[in-house]
């Protein structure tokens, strides 16, 4: 919807040469089986050809397997973009966390009162790992270890269908694609898109009287409409 070309490869056999063919890499946990050795070596390939490695720690903490899944992934993979919720992100920076499947625990929200404290965090762990991290949430950040963008864009029916984090992640992956210079701005105009285009799709939900199946279809009707003009205008952005 966004103009990507996506490619879902997942055998070792394969990744290296599919992603010599790619202009970014999504390294996404959801389903994680055997596939651990191939992420990894779509990982080095990338780093090697200098294309932006976007990662989806999905759940991680949840079980030691994922954990030590992405453990292995930060060591052994130059990572550009760490996309996740903030109970993930949590569990990446303390190696422990209280995510609630894929679902963050309310515990972690990021309100108005807390948003200081966790731009501190965020940007100690973006200058451990090397990487932008990105916490989406209510409100959402996109952080490099100098520069934090909060993002205030989105309907709360976001949270009720199926599939939005892993959506974000790889819109992230196609922006950072087409944009390799500038990592943590591609980050941030991705997730301001998927904000606004949230937004777009719930007005149209209620206008039809839908539901979240509804909802799906307009978020990705609202995506591959998307103008700049809208984006512009529609995005609630500040920096810190």
């Amino acid at each position: 919807a966004c103009g990507g070309s996506p490619t879902m490869a997942h055998n070792i056999d394969e990744v290296e040469e599919i992603t010599a063919m790619s202009q970014g890499l999504v390294l996404n946990i959801g389903t994680l089986g055997n596939e651990l050795a191939a992420m990894i070596a779509a990982g080095k390939k990338a780093n090697e050809l200098g294309h932006p490695v976007v990662l989806d720690p999905v759940a991680v903490g949840a079980s030691e397997l994922r954990t030590e899944a992405c453990r292995r992934l930060e060591r052994e993979v130059q990572l550009s973009v760490i996309r996740g919720n903030v109970s993930e992100i949590k569990a990446i920076a303390t190696g422990s966390g209280s995510t609630k499947g894929v679902d963050a625990d309310q515990l972690d929200a990021i309100t108005e009162d807390t948003i200081e404290k966790v731009v501190d965090k965020v940007k100690h762990l973006s200058d451990q790992t090397g990487a932008v991290i990105a916490v989406s949430g209510a409100i959402d950040l996109v952080v490099d270890s100098q520069k934090a963008y909060i993002i205030r864009n989105g309907h709360p029916m976001m949270a009720r269908i199926t599939g939005t984090g892993c959506m974000l992640t790889s819109l992230i992956g196609a922006f950072c694609g087409a944009n390799p210079n500038h990592i943590l701005d591609a980050a941030a105009a991705a997730v301001c898109a998927m904000g606004v285009c949230g937004e777009l799709a719930y007005q149209k939900t209620i206008q039809a009287d839908g539901g979240t199946l509804s909802f799906r279809t307009y978020l990705i009707d609202s995506m591959s409409k998307l103008t700049i003009e809208q984006l512009n205008g529609g995005m609630k952005l500040e920096v810190r």
